[in-house]
């Protein structure tokens, strides 16, 4: 008897310590998960959804393209020595590309040049609401339209097939000015700028209109770099929204492409305020 009692007694005393290693396990595992697990990715996917469900996106896209077509009447109605020209960018300016997005969320990635290459090739991505009347009537008030973009030379047959594919105007082959080497568009604008007058630009990042915002700058410099501009701001540059992705993220990781996934969440987690 004696003897049964100890194995039972023992047999509780194991079962009592796996019990408790167990729970210090679970306790220990959910108290290291970190609460901004996968933020960036899934912080795409929910940009993604605005941009393709909220009317009031195409809301903000509409109203850019109105302020862009006052302005330009305003420009026509002036003499010029040189022929009129438009500037303008091609992704979330006047393409939505989204759905790339959210392909590479739900494989839980973000952006590779790959990928995206394999899909600018498809030539599928969607005008944003107002954008396609809006280059039509320049393009019929004898407005030349350059579309200077940083997709890369290679990418130039699928980018063509997208802009005739929703009937874009595209004037002469030269219009189309893709990325060859630096990503600056200063220099391509300088080129457009010798022989027309550029009355507009168009864009979603700030550096598709000023050489202010190239070479990285720091958050704040960016900033600084708005206040020395805001005149221009829906006056001769017309700015799209584009909550996906853009130079703002970059800087806040320093413009360093090679942080790990989980560097990036920790820093997008705990730069953000709670409070003003």
């Amino acid at each position: 008897m004696k003897y049964f009692n100890w194995i039972v007694g023992g047999a509780m005393l194991l079962g009592v310590s796996a019990c408790q290693t167990t729970h210090k396990t679970v306790e220990y595992t959910q108290q290291t998960k970190p609460a901004y697990q996968n933020l960036q990715v899934d912080g795409k996917l929910y940009a993604a959804f605005f941009q393709q469900r909220a009317a009031e996106y195409q809301a903000l896209c509409q109203q850019a393209y109105n302020v862009a077509q006052f302005r330009l009447d305003e420009a026509l109605a002036k003499k010029s020595a040189k022929p009129l020209a438009i500037v303008t960018d091609i992704d979330e300016t006047f393409m939505d590309n989204s759905y790339y997005a959210v392909e590479m969320a739900k494989e839980g990635k973000i952006y590779d040049l790959q990928s995206w290459k394999n899909w600018t090739s498809k030539g599928i991505a969607k005008p944003l609401s107002g954008s396609l009347d809006f280059f039509n009537y320049a393009a019929s008030k004898g407005v030349q339209i350059f579309y200077i973009t940083n997709r890369n030379e290679d990418e130039r047959a699928g980018t063509v097939a997208n802009l005739e594919r929703y009937k874009f105007p595209i004037q002469s082959p030269k219009n189309v000015i893709l990325r060859s080497k630096e990503s600056s568009k200063e220099n391509r604008r300088q080129d457009v700028a010798k022989n027309y007058d550029i009355v507009m630009l168009l864009g979603d990042s700030l550096t598709d209109f000023s050489s202010l915002f190239d070479n990285h700058p720091s958050e704040e410099k960016r900033a600084q770099a708005v206040q020395t501009l805001k005149n221009e701001f829906g006056k001769k540059f017309i700015v799209l929204p584009n909550v996906g992705y853009g130079d703002w993220e970059s800087a806040v990781f320093d413009y360093k492409n090679d942080l790990p996934q989980a560097k990036r969440d920790s820093i997008l987690y705990n730069i953000v305020k709670s409070n003003p």
